[in-house]
C-alpha cells in the first residue's frame, strides 16, 4: 500500500522517476528519492520562473575549482513543466547529509545571497503571484497587517507584541533571498554545502539570515545565545520580523517557544 506522503503515480511517470521509493532526511522532511531525482511537495506553477534562474547558478557553482558552494539542479518533467501536481523535482546528490551547524548555515548564506544579488539584479515579477502561507506570512510581516492577520489566532498576543515592538530601521538592500535556509543546506559527499528547496522572496539578506538563525535556535539544537547579536538595532528589527514571519506561517503555531526566546 502506497505511504500518504510519497509521489502519485502521475508525478513519477512524468518526471521519469525509476527505482523504490524511499524517503529523505533534510528539507521538511517530505521529499523523497526515486533512483537519481529528488522529488519534493508544495510547489506552484508560479515558481517557473525560478528553475532558470536556479539551474544557471547551480551550473555556475559546479564549475568553481575548488567549490565553494552547491545548489539543487532542477530537473523537468517529460512535458517540459517544472511541476506537477505540486510536486518539483532535482537532481539526487548520492552521500549527501543533513548541515545542522550554525556557523555553517550562516557563512552558506552569506554565499548564496551574494552570488543570487548578482545573478538575479531585478526583482522578478513571479514573486507576485505566490499565494501559499509562507508567501503570505511574508508580506504580513512587513506590510504592517500582521495584527489584524494574527487578531484571532492563539498567537494574537504574541503577534501584537512582535508588531507594537517594529520600527522602521532600513535593513539593507532587498534581494532575491532564501527563506528557509536552516532546514534547507545539506553538506555533500565532500562536505560542501548543497543548497536544496529554494523558497524565495526578495527582501534583505539580513533578514533571511534573522529566519535561519531563529529555526537553528528553535529546531537543530543551536544554543540560545546565538540570538544574543540579535537584540538590538537592524538585527533586532529583523529578527522580530523573522518571528513573524514564522509565528504567523507555522501550523500548527507553539506559541511558547516563540515567547520564551524572550526578543518582546
Amino acid at each position: 500500500m502506497p505511504h500518504p506522503g510519497q509521489p502519485p503515480d502521475r508525478v513519477l511517470d512524468l518526471f521519469a522517476a525509476e527505482g523504490v521509493l524511499e524517503p529523505l532526511t533534510g528539507g521538511r522532511g517530505l521529499s523523497w528519492r526515486a533512483g537519481d531525482l529528488a522529488l519534493s511537495p508544495g510547489h506552484d506553477e508560479s515558481e517557473a520562473w525560478l528553475a532558470p534562474v536556479q539551474a544557471r547558478l547551480a551550473v555556475r557553482l559546479d564549475e568553481q575549482v575548488p567549490r565553494s558552494l552547491r545548489l539543487a539542479l532542477p530537473v523537468p518533467a517529460r512535458d517540459g513543466n517544472l511541476t506537477v501536481d505540486g510536486w518539483a523535482a532535482t537532481r539526487y546528490e548520492p552521500g549527501s547529509v543533513p548541515c545542522r551547524d550554525l556557523p555553517t548555515l550562516r557563512a552558506t548564506a552569506h554565499l548564496l545571497h551574494a552570488h543570487l544579488a548578482s545573478a538575479v539584479p531585478e526583482r522578478p515579477a513571479g514573486l507576485d503571484s505566490r499565494d501559499d502561507r509562507y508567501a503570505t506570512a511574508e508580506r504580513l510581516a512587513f506590510d504592517g497587517s500582521a495584527v489584524e492577520s494574527g487578531r484571532v489566532t492563539p498567537a494574537a498576543g504574541l503577534v501584537a507584541d512582535l508588531a507594537a515592538a517594529l520600527d522602521d530601521t532600513d535593513l539593507g538592500r532587498e534581494q532575491l533571498v532564501h527563506t528557509d535556509l536552516a532546514n534547507n543546506v545539506l553538506l555533500d559527499a565532500a562536505g560542501v554545502p548543497l543548497v536544496i528547496d529554494f523558497s524565495p522572496a526578495w527582501r534583505s539578506p539580513l533578514w533571511a539570515e534573522a529566519v535561519c538563525v531563529l529555526d537553528a535556535v528553535l529546531w537543530l539544537g543551536a544554543p540560545a545565545e546565538a540570538l544574543d547579536g540579535w537584540r538590538t538595532g537592524a538585527p533586532r528589527q529583523a529578527m522580530l520580523r523573522a518571528v513573524l514571519f514564522r509565528v504567523l506561517s507555522d501550523r500548527p503555531c507553539y506559541v511558547g517557544r516563540y515567547a520564551a526566546l524572550g526578543l518582546v
